[in-house]
């Protein structure tokens, strides 16, 4: 983004996010640096970018969740930027602060709001939430999620049909200092419950719902108000959106090999028209699948008139598969996205 003085960005996330934030990166005229352990060394994230660090071995406290090694990367790259993807890494506030020691951006909240916010790195996971781009003058692209959950984790997200009003602190955050996106959960008693930095699933929602993206606000925001010309538009008015996640079932720790076609990269030709459909893979067909990590496979999302459409559209991804080659969840998720497109889906093998 040479029009806010962005060259180089470290991509500190691996999986389909990663290699979401890596294209995007691109996308916007910036160099990408990856970052990998000793197992991932061929990862389809790394193959992606336009240059990659080895960090350490394969534990992720050894490698990807290392602060030092991370910031240490980027120094070495000559990184000016360092983006983090998972909340893990974006609502780390030892790493936000090492970041800004070193003398390098950081896309994401200050330290100090991280320690009193979203200092736990946790992706939100209630049943109801939203998601905004927060600037000084307050939240933008404000959008409502509904979530369905599979072991605390949020596997689909979208627009409901009935958003209902904002919590009142919402609307408090940019006045305590966060910038940036955010993913928040609403508790049951209408507070909020968790606060989070970083790419969440429910990223996707947004980005299909108003039209964004979502690497180029947090980008904008590591630069703040020095910022020249014109900000992201967006749609003039958001449409429905619904974001899945396909996930391998295998036993946790135990490693696989990716033989088939996952949904793709990129958008996808939508079954209707007037659908933005967007699949993001973590793996080519080849890939192995490491049983040290978050066995994520893709993320597939939709932007429709109707959160139906939207659902279908979706599901019609996820049920094109012949078989990636691992276990995968793909039938428990077409089933909820079944429920919400009002009919019956068959997902594939």
């Amino acid at each position: 983004m040479p029009q806010l003085g962005i060259e180089t960005v470290l991509v500190a996330g691996r999986g389909p996010a990663g290699c979401a934030a890596v294209t995007a990166c691109q996308r916007l005229g910036v160099k990408a640096v990856a970052v990998h352990s000793e197992t991932e060394r061929a990862a389809r994230h790394v193959r992606l970018a336009d240059d990659a660090v080895l960090l350490g071995p394969a534990p992720a406290a050894e490698s990807y969740l290392a602060v030092d090694r991370i910031v240490e990367a980027a120094r070495r790259t000559g990184a000016d930027t360092v983006l983090p993807v998972p909340p893990a890494l974006a609502g780390n506030a030892r790493l936000a602060g090492a970041v800004h020691a070193a003398g390098l951006r950081w896309a994401g909240p200050d330290p100090d709001v991280l320690e009193r916010l979203g200092g736990d790195g946790v992706e939100p996971a209630s049943e109801r939430g939203f998601l905004a781009w927060v600037t000084a003058d307050g939240l933008r692209f404000a959008t409502a999620v509904a979530r369905d959950r599979a072991a605390g984790i949020a596997r689909v997200s979208w627009t409901p049909d009935e958003p209902g009003e904002l919590p009142v602190a919402a609307h408090r955050l940019a006045d305590v200092g966060w910038r940036g996106l955010v993913t928040v959960g609403i508790a049951p008693d209408g507070e909020l419950a968790e606060v989070a930095a970083g790419f969440s699933l429910d990223m996707a929602v947004l980005e299909r719902a108003h039209g964004v993206g979502a690497v180029e606000l947090a980008l904008r925001s590591a630069v703040g108000p020095r910022v020249a010309g014109p900000g992201p538009q967006g749609r003039a008015e958001p449409c429905a959106a619904v974001a899945v996640q396909l996930r391998a079932t295998l036993p946790p720790g135990t490693a696989g090999r990716v033989s088939g076609p996952l949904p793709g990269s990129g958008r996808l030709p939508a079954p209707t028209a007037g659908v933005d459909l967007v699949a993001v893979s973590g793996y080519d067909p080849g890939d192995r699948l490491d049983g040290w990590y978050d066995a994520l496979l893709a993320t597939v999302s939709a932007g429709a008139d109707d959160t139906a459409t939207a659902a279908r559209a979706a599901s019609a991804a996820l049920s094109g598969l012949s078989g990636p080659g691992v276990p995968h969840d793909g039938a428990d998720v077409c089933a909820v996205l079944g429920r919400l497109a009002a009919v019956r889906t068959a997902p594939g093998a």
